[in-house]
């Protein structure tokens, strides 16, 4: 079911003051039960403009909420928004103990009202809707469902929390730097008594992913301690942060354009600007920028750009890996519904193995929110007639049909026109030796006789087709992929073909360019093997290679191939459609991704710094990472690499290689680029720390910070790469 729309130089100046330093304030401990507590609360949230939110207010007090797992599990937690702004603590009981526990607000999808989960309405019919409301995350984290004593309290939530996340959105990496540095120095101030101890600056900066030498770490503290009592307070603490969060490899950069006076004009911006590469380098351009991003007034108001702001513009939309113009739909949407690639999930409904797992409309949810246009719904006769969906013949828990539809109807149009195109089996249609009607994967799995366990389910699961299924599948029919020889008389554009991952690797070998030129007028759906049992995925780089538009994925499991998934649709708007280059589109091209061609582009990747990397085992202080970075190239099989630096010992906060990279590329246009961090392990394979997946049509040249993502997708903010990008065409 496809959900969707088609469519160095010197200068005369005025004197500038010195650089202003942002404040950085000592926070306090979670909200308690005295006054002093709730007012550094209120002035921890000052810089996001909240202070005085009646809605944030009652969130730091806190609120007691039922959270609803079934009709028998039903808990009261007290749930209490950290001073941060960005987190929120609760507590747990458990058998002999109480546990505390933290979600973040960046790892928030969604914030749902009433009865708008699938928990709630099963299990939530005895408290009124006006009381209840779901968090959603992104990943694979459960919802939370939640009941409140009151339907205003609830209402502050729901209203509080959209408030936090859209102040979240709108920060920059500078304040959420911030933030973040100060959730690390309440942690490490022990007696909280907002003096820093220098066994306590040790603690902080173990818990930042950094091992320092002692010997440097008390010189760096010493410098700081001006009232020479072995405690920092106050403009102490700033002036460690400071030095903590200096960035050499930056400064350097500004150096080299702003020289001696260390501040850039906006000429000397506009040259730093064309180095980069920069489409629309201008003057202009370069004094909109340092409007933008300066941090000093009076720096603007003489058109000049100081380390601070700089740092800020690098570390800006604008100064990262991703086109920002790529960001939004900027692709011709009016070409045929072959000439697209689609984001699209098989057995949608599983939220684990395809063997015995649970089923859920919440995984429809999930797969919309990340950009799924293409859903799959197997549908099976259920009690009384009444249509379910599970995977038949298996173990998978069942879920209605009508459930299924009504959050395709709720979920699926955020942006789009609310059309719905149904591909499925039409009557009258191929009959199986004992005159059943097959469904178009029955069919593919009879014609690879060779694979003996899909041969026997498809005996299990041949089944009459509905009539009034098969009246809806009108502009997608499904049709057998016989051959990719030239037919007497052209197939219809609404015929659309199922293969398993194992047919459609036959063709792309034995077939490469018919293949490409079957896929540049009709659609193909590739979907995962069933002998797949823990819902793994295949490579979909092999199937976008040659044209293949609905390339299906377990998008319950996480891994590099999901990764590229995310990052083949991460641009055009993330609407899920991309337009498939012109060498797949045209109907005579001679493309075969067996034989590409000569090298044609070289990819250079200059791997600088990275910054403030996620701690792996935050239980364990004395766990440092040591982390490396890999490139990794996906594309037609010739351009396939990958390439790492080495690792740097004890550091994930401020880690520097500058390790140069290289590679040669023969068909760019289908090239994903996948940075990927991890923690290099001599004993056991390496821990992943943090991936960001882009088309290399899609990356900026120059100087550029990439913002890492976790495993499943969500923001590592504030962790970063540093790289210098250049791409050379032929």
């Amino acid at each position: 079911m496809l959900c969707g729309r088609w469519r160095s130089r010197r200068r005369q100046e005025p004197p500038v003051p010195a650089q202003v330093a942002p404040s950085v304030a000592l926070p306090r401990p979670p909200a308690s039960q005295n006054g002093s507590t709730k007012r550094s609360g209120l002035r921890a949230l000052k810089k996001m403009g909240l202070t005085e939110d009646e809605d944030v207010r009652a969130m730091l007090r806190g609120s007691r909420l039922c959270k609803i797992r079934s009709l028998t599990w039903q808990k009261e937690r007290l749930y209490r928004l950290q001073e941060d702004g960005l987190s929120v603590w609760f507590q747990r009981r458990i058998p002999r103990a109480r546990s505390q526990h933290i979600f973040f607000l960046q790892h928030i999808e969604a914030v749902r009202e009433g009865h708008q989960s699938e928990g709630l309405r099963r299990f939530g019919g005895a408290f009124a809707p006006a009381r209840c409301l779901t968090i959603a995350f992104k990943g694979r984290r459960k919802n939370l469902d939640l009941v409140a004593p009151t339907a205003e309290e609830a209402q502050r939530w729901v209203r509080g929390l959209a408030k936090l996340r859209t102040r979240l959105d709108a920060m920059s990496q500078r304040e959420r730097l911030d933030h973040w540095i100060h959730s690390y120095l309440h942690r490490a101030d022990s007696n909280q008594d907002s003096k820093m101890s220098f066994k306590e600056i040790k603690s902080l900066l173990r818990m930042v992913n950094v091992d320092m030498n002692d010997m440097y770490a008390y010189r760096l503290f010493k410098e700081c301690d001006h009232s020479n009592n072995e405690r920092l307070e106050g403009t102490e603490i700033e002036e460690f942060l400071l030095q903590l969060l200096k960035r050499p490899e930056l400064e350097e950069i500004f150096h080299q354009y702003s020289g001696e006076d260390r501040v850039l004009s906006a000429p000397e911006l506009l040259e730093f600007l064309e180095d980069q590469g920069e489409d629309g380098a201008t003057l202009a351009r370069a004094q909109q920028l340092i409007q933008t991003y300066e941090l000093n007034e009076t720096a603007k108001q003489h058109e000049l750009m100081m380390l601070d702001g700089f740092m800020m513009y690098l570390l800006s939309p604008e100064g990262a890996a991703l086109d920002p113009a790529h960001a939004c739909v900027f692709q011709d949407m009016d070409q045929p519904l072959s000439h697209y690639f689609i984001s699209s999930s098989h057995n949608t409904y599983l939220t684990d193995s395809q063997i015995g797992g649970p089923s859920s409309t919440e995984a429809y949810i999930r797969a919309f929110a990340q950009g799924c246009r293409c859903v799959e719904l197997d549908c099976w006769e259920g009690p009384g007639g009444e249509p379910i969906i599970y995977h038949g013949h298996t173990l998978t828990s069942k879920i209605l049909f009508r459930d299924v539809v009504q959050a395709v109807r709720d979920h699926a149009f955020t942006q789009l026109k609310g059309r719905v195109l149904v591909k499925g089996k039409k009557l009258p249609a191929a009959w199986s030796e004992d005159g059943r009607a097959l469904s178009d994967r029955e069919e593919d799995e009879e014609e690879e006789e060779e694979e003996v366990m899909e041969a026997a389910e498809q005996k299990r699961r041949a089944k009459q087709i509905s009539p009034e299924l098969s009246a809806l599948a009108v502009y997608c029919c499904a049709t057998r992929l016989r051959t990719l020889r030239p037919a007497p008389v052209p197939p219809l554009p609404c015929q659309v073909s199922s293969l398993s991952e194992r047919k459609a690797k036959k063709l792309i070998r034995e077939a490469g360019n018919s293949f490409v030129r079957h896929n540049a007028r009709q659609l193909t759906r590739v979907y995962p093997l069933g002998l797949r049992m823990n819902s793994a995925n295949y490579s979909p780089q092999e199937m976008w290679n040659v044209g293949c538009q609905l390339v299906a994925l377990n998008f319950q499991t996480p891994g590099y191939e999901m990764d590229l998934n995310a990052g083949r649709f991460l641009v055009n708007g993330q609407c899920g459609y991309v337009l498939k280059p012109a060498c797949l589109r045209q109907p005579g091209t001679n493309f075969d991704p067996e034989c590409p061609g000569p090298p044609r582009t070289t990819l250079t990747i200059q791997v600088l710094t990275a910054q403030q990397l996620p701690k792996l085992n935050a239980e364990k202080p004395s766990s440092i990472v040591d982390p490396l970075v890999r490139v990794e190239i996906h594309g037609v099989p010739m351009d396939c690499a990958q390439k790492e630096t080495n690792y740097v010992l004890n550091n994930g906060f401020n880690p520097r290689w500058g390790q140069t990279l290289q590679f040669q590329l023969r068909a760019p246009e289908l090239v994903l680029v996948r940075f990927v961090v991890e923690d290099y392990d001599t004993t056991s394979p390496n821990d992943f720390v943090g991936q960001f997946t882009l088309p290399l049509n899609s990356l900026k040249q120059g100087y550029r910070h990439i913002h890492l993502l976790s495993k499943d997708g969500a923001s590592l903010s504030p962790a970063t790469l540093f790289v210098h990008v250049q791409i050379q065409r032929s």
